[in-house]
């Protein structure tokens, strides 16, 4: 966690040396079959609009009416504020075995509207990912920290993976804890592999700070006939041969109870509460009823787990990026003030 040991911001007017103008931050998104699939996009959408200058929205030519929601929510804006969001269509080349390893095509549409933002600061949510009100002053405070600060130019945000309903969380190695969702723009940054995370284009990591600013993914939050539609098709994104009705991935988007599973005792955000409610309402899956499911393997998880909650270190944790600790970019910040000192 950065908490106590995040800067003070008393460096934060160097910015004016970076930039003619006040730092802006553009949010960017993507989304394909959004009511289809269940996805919570409207909100994600919504989440970055409340704290973003701009927000960039691809959506991919759908099989139902997301643009249309998109656009209709667009509508609804002042004149001013509609003029802060950008929409485009792209087709997404699903017909081609080449781009349908990895997950590919989520990284090359994910960049087609990362070359669209004009901010000095990029955030990027994917659609099942909403940001909480209550973290905006957070990452805008930890943004204006690093901003002066040449070499660290991504900040890292914790993760809240929700799982089967919006009471349960899923805490274990086997879903990452953290993971790049801001980046400094104009700065050779785009996003790789099947566009969880953003390396330069080098394919060196890119070195960034830990914030306490939250992603809230919903992920695996979807009726279990959804969860299996949904799973399918990401499924024809990673593996050529599979199809939508036979998954490379067999019966994994069966919900099940595993080790990691946890009760969820925050609050979600404002712009959830409506999508929360309604399931709240349905009635939903019963967890309960899923099958328990233990592998040998879950005893590393089980340890793992009791080490990163005594130490705070997850062993042999794999990031995507260089982690900085907020110590180095107060040294580095206090550089750069001596430097702007001497040219004043």
């Amino acid at each position: 966690m950065s908490g106590s040991a995040r800067p003070d911001n008393s460096l934060a007017g160097a910015k004016s040396s970076r930039y003619s103008h006040p730092m802006t931050i553009s949010g960017f998104t993507l989304v394909r079959n959004g009511v289809k699939f269940d996805y919570p996009f409207m909100e994600s959408i919504q989440s970055l609009f409340a704290f973003c200058d701009e927000v960039i929205i691809n959506v991919g030519i759908s099989e139902d009416d997301t643009l249309q929601r998109i656009e209709a929510w667009k509508a609804s804006l002042s004149q001013k504020d509609a003029s802060r969001v950008t929409i485009f269509t792209s087709e997404w080349p699903l017909n081609d075995p080449a781009k349908r390893q990895g997950g590919q095509i989520l990284a090359e549409q994910t960049n087609l509207a990362l070359k669209r933002c004009k901010g000095d600061w990029c955030l990027y949510l994917q659609a099942d990912e909403v940001l909480h009100e209550k973290d905006y002053d957070i990452i805008r405070k930890d943004i204006e920290g690093i901003d002066p600060v040449h070499g660290v130019d991504a900040l890292i945000f914790q993760y809240v993976h929700f799982y089967c309903g919006y009471g349960v969380i899923q805490t274990s190695r086997s879903s990452y804890r953290r993971e790049i969702r801001a980046i400094r723009n104009w700065k050779g940054i785009w996003s790789v592999g099947d566009a969880q995370s953003f390396r330069y284009i080098t394919g060196d990591k890119i070195a960034g700070v830990l914030t306490d600013a939250r992603i809230f993914h919903y992920g695996w939050v979807r009726p279990p006939e959804v969860m299996k539609a949904k799973t399918g098709f990401m499924d024809t994104l990673y593996h050529a041969g599979a199809t939508a009705d036979q998954p490379a991935t067999g019966d994994n988007y069966k919900y099940k109870r595993f080790v990691g599973l946890k009760p969820f005792r925050g609050t979600h955000p404002a712009v959830m509460q409506l999508r929360v409610e309604a399931r709240t309402q349905e009635g939903g899956f019963d967890l309960k009823s899923a099958p328990w499911v233990f592998e040998r393997k879950d005893l590393w998880k089980i340890l793992s787990s009791f080490i990163e909650v005594t130490t705070g270190i997850r062993p042999f944790e794999f990031k995507n990026y260089r982690l900085m600790s907020w110590g180095d970019v107060r040294a580095r910040s206090k550089s750069v003030a001596r430097v702007l000192k001497r040219t004043t």
